[in-house]
């Protein structure tokens, strides 16, 4: 037989061999992955879901998929275990790596109490004229000329004027 009658059949096997070799290293580090979990850790199933190991059994693993909410999946069915920092960076959205002053953070109200007081406590105008007033100085340093709102509602007596009947009908609100 002739090499060049071989090479084909050469090439075809080979190419079988690289493939074949590439998935076990793959299904090698993916159950190398799998047996690394214990409790504690946070995991992504193969669904996008992201959970935090409870236990861990032969062939399945309980999950606690929310806080109280526990869940058994299989193994097989971990994507990826996450490191304790990845996780709490996307379940959480704390970033280690980040240096936040408590200065520069801004302060949340329990209630929205606190944020009408100082206004309320002014000269006896409410917040809305006040907002209005300060509009209209921020329109006049723009250069900004007075334009009437147009209110683009639908009017009472067009909206009265219309029955029930007629939208079932195939009536349409518009005029």
């Amino acid at each position: 037989m002739n090499i060049v009658t071989l090479l084909p059949f050469i090439v075809l096997i080979g190419a079988m061999f690289l493939m074949t070799r590439s998935a076990k290293n793959k299904q090698r580090k993916a159950q190398q992955m799998r047996s690394d979990m214990h409790p504690g850790t946070g995991v992504r199933t193969i669904g996008g879901m992201y959970a935090t190991v409870k236990e861990v059994h032969d062939d399945t693993v309980l999950l606690e998929v929310a806080p109280g909410v526990h869940a058994i999946y299989a193994k097989n069915s971990v994507g990826a275990v996450l490191d304790d920092a990845e996780y709490n960076r996307i379940v959480h959205g704390i970033d280690p790596d980040e240096d936040v002053d408590a200065a520069d953070t801004p302060v949340v109200p329990d209630d929205a109490s606190s944020l009408t007081e100082a206004a309320d406590a002014g000269d006896g105008d409410s917040s809305a004229d006040k907002a209005d007033a300060a509009e209209e100085e921020a329109d006049e340093k723009a250069g900004k000329t007075d334009v009437k709102k147009i209110d683009l509602g639908k009017d009472d007596a067009v909206a009265a004027s219309t029955s029930e009947d007629e939208k079932r009908d195939g009536g349409t609100d518009a005029k």
